[in-house]
């Protein structure tokens, strides 16, 4: 393979993705985990179809599903893709035996699971992750701090608006109303008017919120819980950003990155 240490990002959301084609970048040998079917919204903007279609793009670099726990390997040292996994994370870990966790499934509200001892180095993103206690190092995702690292104690707490585009915040957004499938015939990157019919769940229509193109929408067919994200309009339309890795995305990364190799650094003189 070579000699970076190996890392298993959680999430193929578009954190998770940006982290990971960091990683790819620099020379790691990574993975991502994730769901079977992710209600993951941003899929322009990560690698989370592959898991659907067997492969994505994502900013010039490719993941493949891989279903083969033993076929890791072999991937990993031909390095010319990202393998993405969505069998049982106890068969990751057993199959790949990472040396570096991180967790950017980005799951907000919900208490962050404690990963430390799952590898030899464990790395929470966003709010909930104390950094010594439920992981080693914490890396912020909010606007105000994005990518800074965190030694000791907790990350920021989740506060705040979604940063605005245009002048439209949370209003961009559409959460599911209720639990159920939901269906679409529309992509990534489509124009939308306001009040126009964009998927439905179990028969409850949901539309635009507004005039633009789609930034965010899950995929037809995944099963969703009441008050997932499920759709996300740019109201920027010529000037939408619908794929390629966000800016908040490449500064968390970034800070990954360093966390990764001031680690590898710290681990090298001892």
């Amino acid at each position: 393979m070579n000699d970076l240490p190996t890392i298993l990002v959680l999430g193929a959301g578009d954190v998770g993705s940006a982290v990971a084609h960091r990683l790819f970048a620099a020379g790691y040998p990574v993975v991502i985990h994730d769901a079977p079917a992710p209600a993951t919204s941003r899929r322009g903007m990560a690698f989370a179809d592959a898991i659907f279609d067997g492969r994505a793009g994502l900013s010039g670099v490719t993941a493949v599903r891989v279903d083969d726990p033993a076929a890791l390997t072999s991937i990993l040292r031909e390095r010319a893709v990202v393998p993405v996994v969505v069998f049982p994370l106890a068969a990751a870990l057993a199959a790949l035996g990472p040396n570096v966790l991180i967790d950017a499934r980005m799951r907000k509200r919900a208490v962050p699971d404690s990963l430390r001892g799952l590898a030899p180095l464990t790395v929470g993103l966003g709010p909930g992750f104390v950094a010594g206690t439920t992981v080693d190092v914490a890396v912020e995702t909010s606007w105000d701090a994005p990518g800074a690292v965190v030694d000791y104690g907790a990350t920021l707490p989740l506060a705040g608006e979604p940063r605005p585009l245009d002048g439209h915040a949370r209003d961009r957004y559409v959460y599911a109303p209720v639990d159920g499938v939901l269906r679409t015939d529309h992509r990534i990157g489509d124009v939308v008017t306001a009040g126009a019919t964009v998927a439905e769940i179990d028969g409850t229509p949901l539309a635009a919120p507004l005039d633009g193109r789609l930034r965010g929408l899950t995929r037809d067919g995944v099963a969703v819980v009441s008050g997932t994200k499920v759709i996300e309009v740019d109201p920027r339309r010529e000037r939408a950003v619908v794929t390629g890795i966000g800016e908040r995305p490449a500064k968390i990364a970034d800070g990954v990155l360093v966390a990764v190799r001031q680690w590898s650094g710290a681990r090298s003189t001892r």
